[in-house]
């Protein structure tokens, strides 16, 4: 039996809940699977794990914009494949994406920490931001393992995963053809050349509020009230995929953030003369003071999903247990696992995992804390425990919303790191250098939990072996931490990080957050106080304390776009009672959304190539094309470019609400 093609796509049921009974057969069958792992799909994974880590690691620490690797890699393994007209190439190239994505989610792992170590004076060597890298994807991968029959198949249908059906949209268009492949290639088309429109050529702006009117501007300046929207295909796109439901309690975590309590902080600081809120605009106060309270909410909404799914925790050390001592799975047992569900077996899992805590127990020892015993100690059990628990946070936000806020996470773990070391005698720049390296272990293993997420749902709904899956992210780790330490360090020594070299935003930030804490200045435990108490009250209401703090914790112009999305999806499911047009329907929808969310993708890596290369070539800062063809100015400093945005943005949702709409049943 060959996988499903002609146009066919994924099974019906596989974005849907389950009914009873009814069980989910991928596109490959289990019983006949396609070559996985060949030297062609190993050679193309890690050449791909190389060149976008170091692509996406030069970008990010140079212009401050990082871009995700998983789809352009998806896209250029089927463009690729069909190319060279391979045949069954369906799982090799799933194996070429899980493994060139390493790339994507070990790069944000660095350069949110790594550069910080150098803005505050701390010469890292090569060997500490590799083993920082290295280690953290190995933790995060072994930490995500046992939780990934839970989030990829026992939840299957209840989470949108938006990137990994982008992602799996693109592999099985390309290996099918026929209408899907049409529909896919038109909206990347439509999405790539709308988003290159804004970040390329500058026709209107990417980021619109409604401080462009003039009753916006009153408004604001009055009550520091302000709606902000960014008008990109790719987010909105995003947005259709999540659904009405996500999207609203992201949204609705968001409005409050936006609407009630910054409005409220700036109210009562005004009346305190002096107060510096009184001149901050209000993203300076929402970065300032409010995003703290969605971070609390984040790391609560944690531990209350720990706290839910201890079964499947205590499930999981029972298994290792009776694996361990020899009472686990027989043969028989084992031999009716289906090939689709199989993992790496618990009792190596428990090996590979313990070994890797003795690695980092040692990397601590020798390269980071001088010898000093309790100190190594004391940051393996943060990098152990914080990981563990944050691992299903950053699991759980991805198969959500596609984004994981593994940044405000990290920030957590600095604070609290700095809190215990201080406590354990380590300050100073000794004590600031074990806090980045910490925190850049504890960020890497929390974004590769993420990314792994979405490479194990797209394996599990296309047919791919998880163990195989599983071996080969190792690798790809590798090969993705080797590169990312080698730019790192090469661009430290070239250009140098921080004021007068290269930006590094987010490791600025983190520095600028982990200076005062090992000086002995507080941090703002009553914000962050205040969003726990905020997610444990949405849990006793039956809200999703994660989606919530998710949009409290991400500016307000990344959600705004979101709900647009979620609508024109339930107004697509609504737009008729036959159940199979409907269903015809919203499928087309999510393909068009899938194409505009990889155009948006691709056209993000193009857009960001055009402005390094022009600061190369002119030495201005943020040049682009949009300079060259004279747009910057229409751009970025009319009050036209942003109406325009408002305009282009709503054509753009009319257009994807009739293209869906002309699906029809075959």
């Amino acid at each position: 039996m060959e996988p499903q093609k002609s146009g066919l796509g994924l099974p019906e049921n596989a974005y849907r809940k389950l009914k009873e009974g009814e069980v989910y057969k991928p596109v490959v069958p289990d019983d006949k699977p396609l070559p996985e792992v060949t030297s062609y799909s190993l050679f193309w994974g890690l050449f791909y794990a190389v060149i976008f880590s170091a692509a996406a690691a030069y970008l990010g620490l140079k212009i401050g914009q990082v871009f995700e690797a998983a789809i352009p890699i998806a896209i250029l393994a089927v463009g690729l494949s069909s190319l060279l007209r391979r045949k069954n190439a369906l799982s090799e190239n799933v194996i070429i994406q899980s493994i060139g994505a390493s790339s994507g989610v070990i790069v944000a792992g660095a350069i949110f920490t790594i550069p910080g170590l150098y803005i505050l004076g701390l010469n890292a060597t090569f060997l500490q931001v590799f083993l920082s890298s290295l280690t953290g994807g190995i933790l995060g991968i072994l930490f995500l393992i046992p939780f990934r029959r839970y989030f990829v198949k026992d939840m299957h249908g209840e989470f949108p995963f938006p990137e990994a059906t982008a992602t799996t949209e693109v592999l099985v268009a390309g290996e099918a053809g026929g209408k899907q492949a049409k529909i896919l290639l038109k909206a990347l088309f439509v999405g790539g050349l709308y988003d290159f429109f804004v970040s390329g050529f500058g026709f209107w702006k990417e980021v619109v509020s409604t401080r462009v009117f003039e009753w916006g501007e009153r408004l604001a300046a009055a009550t520091k009230l302000e709606l902000r929207l960014n008008i990109g295909a790719a987010v909105m796109g995003l947005g259709y995929i999540v659904g009405l439901k996500y999207a609203l309690i992201i949204a609705s975590g968001s409005f409050l953030a936006w609407w009630v309590i910054l409005p409220g902080m700036y109210h009562i600081g005004s009346m305190v003369p002096g107060h510096p809120i009184i001149d901050m605009t209000p993203l300076e106060i929402f970065s300032t003071y409010v995003r703290h309270v969605g971070i609390g909410g984040i790391a609560a909404a944690g531990l209350i999903g720990i706290i839910k799914s201890h079964k499947i925790i205590v499930g999981a050390f029972k298994l290792a247990a009776k694996e361990i001592g020899g009472k686990g799975v027989g043969m028989e047992d084992a031999e009716k696992v289906p090939r689709t569900q199989t993992d790496i077996k618990m009792k190596w899992l428990v090996v590979l995992l313990v070994s890797a805590l003795l690695g980092v127990f040692v990397f601590f020892l020798i390269l980071v804390v001088d010898g000093n015993f309790i100190y190594a100690l004391s940051g393996l059990a943060i990098v152990t425990i914080i990981a563990f628990l944050f691992t299903t946070v950053a699991a759980r936000a991805i198969a959500i919303v596609g984004t994981n806020p593994v940044s405000g996470m990290t920030l957590m773990t600095l604070i609290i790191s700095s809190v215990i070391l201080v406590g354990v005698g380590l300050s100073g720049e000794k004590g600031m250098l074990a806090a980045l390296i910490i925190g850049g272990v504890v960020c890497t293993a929390l974004s590769m939990a993420g990314g792994f997420i979405t490479d194990l749902k797209i394996g599990y709904w296309l047919g791919t072996t998880p163990r195989t899956q599983e071996r080969f992210k190792f690798l790809g780790t590798l090969f993705a931490a080797l590169s990312v330490g080698a730019v790192i360090f090469m661009l430290h020594q070239t250009f140098g990080f921080g004021p007068g070299g290269l930006e590094a935003p987010q490791a600025s930030a983190m520095a600028a957050v982990l200076e005062p804490l090992m000086t002995g200045e507080p941090a703002p435990w009553i914000l962050y106080l205040a969003g726990v108490i905020l997610a444990v009250v949405l849990e006793f209401l039956g809200i999703p304390p994660l989606a919530f703090a998710l949009g409290m914790y991400l500016p307000i112009h990344l959600n705004t776009p979101v709900l647009a999305g979620g609508i024109i999806a339930h107004l697509v499911s609504k737009s008729t009672n036959d159940e199979k047009l409907r269903s015809a329907r919203k499928d087309k929808g999510t393909l068009i959304a899938s194409g505009f969310i990889a155009g948006g993708a691709i056209m993000g890596v193009i857009a960001a190539a055009i402005i390094f290369i022009g600061q190369s070539i002119t030495g201005v800062d943020g040049w682009s094309i949009m300079q060259a063809i004279g747009t910057e100015h229409w751009a970025e400093h009319s009050d036209g470019g942003q109406i325009l945005g408002f305009f282009m943005f709503l054509l753009l949702l009319i257009y994807m609400y009739y293209d869906a709409k002309r699906a029809k049943v075959d």
